[in-house]
């Protein structure tokens, strides 16, 4: 399986899908990445062999995100998030995530006053959720697959991404993988990024790639991501997207020898999101995910 995904990512380097440009660290500044519509030769379907299901969600019990599963996180709402993002995440508030017809939806809105009674209101006048699999589950190495449809109102900004299970290690020395992130202003593209301390926005050097996806906000995609001791691959729909080789070993350029914890989230504006302004007569918007699933190596 390795051996399978060094010639994997060694086409996809040769044929260009690796890049270092300018994009958003979500936990830092923020500046889009060029668009990139180069792909490498072939992605595992599904999961590949050898990998068992650890994790999944259907959703299809409950009106809620499931608690055994799901983690609200609202840690920054009384000081703002990050990247000058604009909205409140909440916690079991219906409006903002629910269960229905099988499908997990986090709304964004504009919701002004009525947010005053929230304990931890930081004056935000739009709302939304990010979800974390924290302290419920955290993975090393798999494969991941979130099938989801994307919100496109301008100043939206939904991502499907990965952290450090570690709550003391510091962005970004722990790394970060964003499986997939979008901006509603330029509806049509689908971002891949990976943030580490020698390869983040803060110095110009992080790794990302970009490429077109024309029914992003339409229809629902299988956002795709394969860890292994030796590197990532993202793809979408089982097509190869972007690879990350482990070139060298220190945590610096490679951190992902960790566990790491999965978050959903839906962000209104900010440093990206927010560079064209908000469409506040789009509000409510939605990302609706089908599934998540993720797979790991079966240990012989």
């Amino acid at each position: 399986m390795f051996d399978m995904l060094l010639v994997l990512i060694a086409a996809a380097a040769q044929a260009g899908a690796v890049t270092a440009s300018g994009k958003q660290a979500s936990e830092a500044s923020a500046a889009p990445p060029p668009t990139d519509t180069t792909a490498p030769v072939s992605m595992p379907h599904r999961a590949p062999p050898g990998y068992d299901l650890v994790f999944a969600d259907e959703f299809n019990a409950g009106n809620k995100p499931d608690p055994s599963k799901w983690n609200y996180d609202r840690h920054r709402n009384a000081q703002g998030w990050f990247n000058n993002e604009l909205q409140y995440y909440a916690a079991n508030r219906s409006e903002n995530a629910r269960v229905e017809n099988g499908r997990l939806i986090i709304e964004a809105r504009h919701d002004g006053a009525n947010l005053e009674s929230e304990s931890d209101y930081g004056g935000q006048e739009y709302s939304s959720v990010r979800l974390l699999t924290q302290g419920k589950a955290a993975w090393t190495y798999g494969f991941y697959e979130i099938r989801a449809k994307l919100p496109c109102g301008r100043g939206t900004w939904p991502a499907i991404w990965m952290l450090p299970e570690d709550p003391d290690v510091v962005w970004p020395d722990g790394g970060e993988i964003d499986i997939m992130e979008h901006v509603g202003y330029d509806p049509m593209v689908i971002h891949h990024s990976v943030h580490t301390k020698a390869f983040n926005f803060g110095r110009g050097t992080q790794k990302t790639t970009s490429h077109n996806l024309d029914t992003a906000c339409t229809q629902f995609h299988r956002y795709q991501l394969l860890w292994t001791p030796d590197g990532l691959i993202f793809g979408v729909d089982d097509a190869p997207k972007f690879a990350f080789r482990k070139l060298r070993s220190g945590k610096s350029r490679w951190p992902f020898d960790e566990p790491m914890y999965l978050i959903l989230n839906v962000a209104i504006g900010g440093d990206w999101g927010g560079r064209k302004g908000i469409d506040e007569s789009a509000l409510p918007q939605r990302m609706e995910i089908d599934h998540v699933r993720v797979y790991q190596l079966v240990e012989e």
